[in-house]
């Protein structure tokens, strides 16, 4: 039967695993495969380079590419180190990345050139002079072979580090602290701009721990992962999931449904972590029918009943039901896909995590509620320590007694499940990604002829929810005033928080409340129609 690792800090762990499963792999990303020894002895490599190029305790280095080796390696290597890992959304604008390089302090940038459609140089080449958009920042690495002017390349960073002594390693790993911040996870809120979430070492092991024990995990077991390393599902969940088990994380670089079933036949893999549109891509696939999944078990997703049994018929019989926020490690309930009772499986999201003091109360008193009664959903350990730089939301997510507000209705049952009832807040969750109305929104009102702009989540059978925008123009808006709009926000926006439909209104049309503030859950009724057609 599996057990906890000792280790309470990212290095401890990778220490603790390469002891245990020296000669097991750990990782495998391509055309390269680690094990635990293996990937062990390539993040103290590189984390000398580091070291030599000024990288210490406390130094936030940010991370943009796909999911590549490199990825994982230099993340546990920063941990190693003692610093501050910054993930940056690989579907980022230049005006984002400037954003949340400049205000997550960052002081090194490792980055790919490109990367499906974006590129990540000239994006960079936007910011100039970097010196005063990203102040703080003094060291570029670049994964591939072309980089920005003055990057160092990735490789080269171990040739950098060749006559670091090991002790040099060892003690930073050793000044390390469980209570350390280790990651700063920078996600879509209520506000215009993204909050930067502090995570530190000892939850990345305990929580995750404790998810892979309501998947049975083992180290037996064989991690697919597409989902992008940024997010929290990625670095937090699925990440330290696989490792504290000493299991094996299998990479995808990006989504692509074809080659996800080849992967999954060809690894064995038999853990699944996706969202339901990557689920409803492989089960139409063409290839579908010729590809072998039968290694598949459990692993972790989101999405209606009927989303999650389309997971089940890929193979993956004893899929989990997921519920939680970046800022709660990655899940706080998770339903148990083998001992749960069928009723309880997909309907609700499963009982509270071990260690995880979950309530549910009046979101006006903060009074509980009883047993079956809608509330709020509040969380207490396992959650972070607070926002980046940002002290009023952090006033605002916690209670006096130390519980962290979701913002997110539930209930919890007799039987102690709980059941997801809807966001408190305005975010959209689109294919499974949060998307900050208010940033949408502010963006588009900059745009010429617009007056008002109004962003809502609108009903979708594959994304949860697609984007619409709701506008209100300054005159009768003419023949392509959409297309303009669009082709507008596809220079400031990730694509994921592009608007797909949209409605033009005339200002008195708008349903307000007795206060004037417009209604936005009756806005989203304006896309019904159209939304069935999307």
């Amino acid at each position: 039967m599996p057990t906890m690792p000792k280790a309470r800090t990212i290095p401890a762990l990778l220490d603790e695993l390469a002891e245990t499963y020296p000669e097991r792999e750990a990782l495998v990303a391509k055309d390269r495969r680690f094990t635990y020894a293996g990937l062990r002895k390539e993040v103290r490599a590189f984390a000398k380079g580091l070291s030599a190029m000024g990288v210490g305790k406390g130094s936030r280095v940010a991370i943009l590419m796909g999911n590549k080796w490199e990825w994982i390696v230099a993340d546990l290597a920063i941990c190693s180190l003692g610093g501050i890992m910054v993930a940056v959304n690989t579907w980022v604008t230049a005006r984002e990345l400037g954003y949340i390089l400049k205000h997550s302090d960052a002081d090194t940038l490792v980055y790919v050139g490109r990367f499906l459609k974006y590129d990540y140089l000239a994006m960079l080449g936007e910011l100039e002079p970097l010196s005063q958009s990203i102040p703080k920042l003094k060291r570029l690495i670049h994964v591939g072979d072309h980089g920005y002017e003055g990057s160092v390349p990735f490789a080269a960073v171990y040739e950098k580090g060749r006559d670091v002594p090991d002790h040099v390693i060892n003690e930073a790993a050793a000044a390390v602290d469980p209570q350390d911040v280790t990651y700063l996870l920078y996600t879509s809120g209520s506000t215009s701009t993204p909050k930067g979430v502090q995570i530190q070492h000892y939850g990345l092991i305990e929580n995750m721990w404790n998810i892979g024990e309501r998947m049975h995990a083992t180290h037996e077991d064989r991690l697919w992962l597409a989902v992008s390393l940024y997010w929290g599902l990625g670095c937090e969940n699925a990440l330290f999931n696989i490792f504290t088990h000493g299991g094996c994380l299998v990479l995808q670089e990006h989504f692509d449904a074809g080659e996800a079933l080849r992967i999954i036949e060809e690894e064995r893999c038999t853990l699944y972590y996706g969202t339901p549109n990557m689920a409803q891509a492989m089960a139409e696939h063409p290839d579908r029918p010729k590809r072998d999944l039968s290694s598949l078990r459990s692993g972790g997703a989101t999405g209606s009943p009927d989303q999650l049994q389309r997971v089940a018929d890929l193979g993956a019989k004893e899929i989990c039901h997921i519920y939680g926020l970046t800022e709660t490690y990655g899940n706080c309930a998770v339903s148990d896909g083998r001992l749960d009772p069928p009723d309880k499986r997909f309907a609700t999201v499963g009982r509270p995590l071990d260690g995880v003091d979950l309530r549910i109360v009046d979101p006006e008193t903060l009074a509980p509620v009883p047993r079956g009664v809608t509330g709020e959903v509040q969380v207490r350990r396992y959650v972070t320590i607070g926002y980046y730089k940002d002290e009023d939301k952090n006033r605002d997510s916690f209670t006096p007694d130390g519980y962290f507000r979701t913002g997110d209705f539930g209930i919890l049952d007799k039987d102690g499940y709980l059941h997801f009832r809807g966001r408190m807040k305005e975010m959209i969750k689109t294919g499974g990604i949060n998307v900050a109305p208010a940033e949408v929104e502010e963006i588009l009102m900059q745009q010429e002829g617009v007056k008002l702009a109004f962003v809502v989540g609108v009903p979708d059978k594959t994304r949860d929810e697609v984007i619409g925008a709701v506008v209100v123009t300054e005159r009768e808006p003419a023949a392509g005033t959409e297309k303009k709009l669009a082709e507008a926000l596809k220079k400031q926006l990730a694509a994921y928080k592009i608007p797909r439909l949209y409605r033009f209104v005339r200002e008195i049309d708008l349903p307000l409340t007795n206060t004037g503030k417009v209604k936005k859950n009756e806005l989203a009724s304006l896309f019904f129609d159209q939304s069935a057609d999307a």
